[in-house]
């Protein structure tokens, strides 16, 4: 997403140069028809269209930056929830007593890997993989994967599931 945004950003700084030099090119031949024929309906076009494009770059100007501020204050609270999740997650394991081993698999699983994956980066067999989910959920109060995810899901949410 960052990557996207970045590309609008440098499409509408492009944009911004392209006009620049349009306005630079009609501001020049405007005046030059102005000294010629100043009251002539040529010239008189001209000079809307410089200012025009002139305005054009201005409000150009003031979204590109609008577009910066946007993109880094999104950044800063992405960054900022990404670290409040992290410390959340890591209390609720302290809560719930995981042992460092658990707490690798809770996460792993927490990121969506399946036991074959949290086995084979742990170099674990499966069925100590699932042995220690097992014990996870039964510390954790819930039935399976999807609840355990949802525990952490639901705070992330703020509101109830059902409304009142």
């Amino acid at each position: 997403m960052a990557n996207a945004k970045g590309r609008q950003s440098a499409a509408l700084t492009a944009f911004l140069i392209i006009q620049t030099v349009a306005a630079a090119f009609f501001v020049g031949d405007a005046v030059g028809d102005l000294i010629a024929d100043p009251t002539g309906p040529h010239s008189i076009y001209e000079v809307f269209v410089a200012l025009a494009l002139c305005l054009g770059i201005v409000f150009g100007i003031v979204a590109l930056r609008r577009t910066l501020v946007r993109m880094r204050d999104q950044e800063a609270a992405i960054a900022t929830a990404s670290g409040a999740l992290a410390q959340v997650i890591d209390s609720q394991f302290s809560d719930w007593a995981l042992t460092p081993a658990e707490r690798d698999v809770a996460f792993l699983a927490l990121k969506g890997l399946d036991v074959a994956e949290i086995a084979g980066l742990r170099g674990a067999a499966s069925g100590t993989v699932r042995a220690q989910l097992t014990r996870i959920y039964q510390k954790s109060g819930v039935s399976g994967r999807a609840q355990f995810a949802a525990f952490f899901v639901e705070d992330l949410l703020g509101a109830a599931l059902v409304p009142t």
